[in-house]
């Protein structure tokens, strides 16, 4: 998948928590979010950036973030799904570890052929 499929995948996809999602589809669409945020950060503090200290105001982040936060739900649903594991697997990043057990799971080629939550993402 490309990255613009990616990131068409993701917005189309974005109310969608079942099935499954490949490794690049999950990681270009981090990728995006990851460039877009950092230029909203960069337009945030030109515009919203105080002289008389450090108060910065990040609304257009803000905005992103929360435009982004179902599309980015939903694919992580279903990259979990395509390594043949529970969305509710999520809940690890509660503790102080998960977020670094999330990163290796998303890291993991997804299960080869169909699984319990659908076809293989890969065979087209």
């Amino acid at each position: 998948m490309t990255f613009q499929q990616a990131i068409q995948s993701g917005f189309r996809n974005y109310v969608n928590f079942e099935g499954r999602a490949s490794r690049s589809e999950y990681w270009y669409f981090v990728l995006f979010t990851f460039l877009v945020s950092m230029a909203l950060n960069i337009v945030d503090l030109m515009l919203f950036h105080s002289s008389t200290g450090s108060f910065h105001i990040n609304a257009l982040g803000a905005l992103f973030s929360l435009a982004v936060l179902l599309p980015s739900l939903g694919l992580a649903f279903r990259r979990l799904h395509d390594t043949e594991r529970s969305a509710w697997w999520l809940l690890i990043n509660l503790t102080i570890i998960g977020g670094l057990v999330t990163l290796v799971f998303n890291c993991l080629p997804g299960t080869p052929g169909p699984n319990k939550y659908g076809p293989d993402p890969l065979q087209s």
